[in-house]
């Protein structure tokens, strides 16, 4: 359950052609229409509660002028122990995001970080508040049709397309746009307004939802408007100077013939076979595929990647998947995984057309229910799924006996050197993660973490105990 709270500030100078066409005119008047009722501002703030869904983190496979915008949210989450998304956490959490033109940053603190690739996204929810759509379509000289629900609204700024039903009352009930995501191609963003009230004369929507690629991400009461606040956001200097930090690929040897890819957030595995290679994980999108298939070259040059492991489904691990089905690697995936890729992947690439969508080719994939074994030339890769994973359903880890190293996904991330370990409460799969090997009964010297650095076995001992320890008290 979560508190959020959003206002912004948009200044527009509104330079409309003389010559505008039947259905800009008419847009013209309906948006004109829709602002006399529902109320001229130049910024809105409102605040409520609700439910906040995280994309691409569902428990199960495909479950669920100057512009500013200030969104604050403190989420309180009342069990320790949930299924599906991020860690579970206890307690209040509170999360700060901006955005001042081409200018995005977070504010966990007093100092602010940029986050130079949400700028684009975040501009786009501001148009799609029921003020902000009318004062960008106004802007940006849109169109207008009947459609079901009332007129159908439509403008284009920048790269984004932007559609809004607006009601016999003037009311602006939906608005629509699309983002590109790089499991679910170009992705629909669709928000419902209704329940509209009159606040102090500005008519605003009591109940607010919105779904990203058909799955919820917000369901929001609101229970207070304010409109016309100062919104004047400095924008920070080492905002200003940020800029995306190129794809980043080092490697550590673990082994004879078994790399790992680290350098960012996330982490793959490289492993050699004798005539070619396995890849294990390819997260986030294609630069970093890109940047992975690159170290993999270098370290054997003269092996293909035979194979893509895929630990689950969610967005950050999966987002690589689809350029090794370019590359021609076979994809090795849990069986679950595997219609809802399937179905994703058929989704159409315009916005921003990914290695596969450039360079069709069929997807071949290998499915499991429990576990896969890659045998070849005296090498064993042994992929498990690990049953009763509270992060996900059909997470699986990969075990290389001979070495006797673990690669795992989420369920234990080690705290960087010298550093702490996680305080209590902070991911209860790593206690299952380490009751889960005892059963098992694997011999493990070496934990390869998708996200973290490699450390020993020991370490997950140690977390494992410390949360057990902690949470008994």
């Amino acid at each position: 359950m979560g508190r959020k709270s959003l206002s912004f500030a948009l200044f527009f100078g509104l330079l409309l052609g003389l010559c505008l066409s039947t259905r800009a005119q008419e847009a013209k008047t309906v948006l004109q229409s829709a602002t006399k009722a529902m109320g001229d501002v130049k910024s809105i703030q409102y605040s409520g509660s609700g439910q906040l869904g995280i994309l691409g983190q569902a428990f199960t496979p495909g479950g669920p002028g100057s512009k500013s915008a200030k969104e604050e949210m403190t989420l309180v989450e009342p069990t320790p122990i949930r299924k599906g998304g991020g860690g579970p956490f206890a307690g209040e959490q509170k999360q700060v995001n901006l955005v001042s033109g081409q200018y995005a940053w977070n504010q966990p603190g007093s100092a602010p970080q940029p986050a130079v690739a949400a700028a684009d996204e975040r501009q786009l929810q501001i148009w799609l508040t029921p003020h902000g759509f009318l004062k960008a379509a106004m802007e940006n000289n849109a169109t207008a049709k009947k459609g079901n629900g009332g007129t159908v609204v439509s403008f284009t700024d920048g790269k984004f397309k932007v559609n809004g039903t607006i009601d016999a009352q003037g009311m602006v009930t939906r608005t629509e746009s699309w983002l590109a995501n790089p499991v679910l191609g170009d992705m629909p963003v669709e928000t419902a307004y209704s329940g509209y009230k009159d606040f102090n004369g500005v008519k605003f929507p009591t109940m607010i939802v919105q779904k990203e690629g058909g799955s919820p991400v917000l369901n929001l009461t609101v229970s207070d408007v304010r409109t016309n606040a100062d919104l004047a956001l400095t924008v920070p200097d080492n905002v200003k100077a940020a800029k995306i930090p190129p794809v980043n690929v080092t490697n550590q040897k673990l082994a004879d013939g078994v790399w790992f890819l680290a350098g960012g957030t996330h982490n793959s595995v490289l492993v050699e076979f004798p005539n070619y290679a396995v890849m294990i994980e390819s997260p986030l999108n294609d630069a970093r595929a890109t940047g992975i298939m690159a170290e993999a070259k270098k370290l054997i040059p003269e092996k293909p990647i035979k194979y893509l492991i895929n630990t689950h489904d969610h967005f950050d691990h999966a987002g690589g998947v689809r350029y090794w089905v370019a590359e021609g690697a076979t994809i090795i995936t849990q069986e679950m995984n595997k219609p809802f890729y399937e179905q994703a992947w058929k989704a159409p690439r315009t916005l921003e057309p990914d290695h596969l969508a450039q360079s069709p080719k069929k997807a071949t994939l290998i499915t499991f229910k429990d576990k896969y074994v890659l045998s070849d030339g005296g090498r064993e890769l042994d992929i498990y799924r690990i049953a009763g994973d509270i992060h996900n359903a059909v997470m699986s880890m990969v075990y290389l006996p001979k070495e006797k190293i673990l690669v795992e996904a989420d369920d234990f991330t080690p705290p960087p050197p010298n550093a702490s370990l996680p305080g209590p409460r902070s991911h209860a799969g790593t206690v299952l993660l380490y009751q889960d090997l005892q059963q098992m009964k694997l011999d493990v010297a070496t934990i390869a973490p998708l996200h973290g650095n490699v450390v020993p076995f020991s370490a997950l001992q140690q977390a494992a105990s410390t949360e057990v320890s902690s949470a008994s008290k």
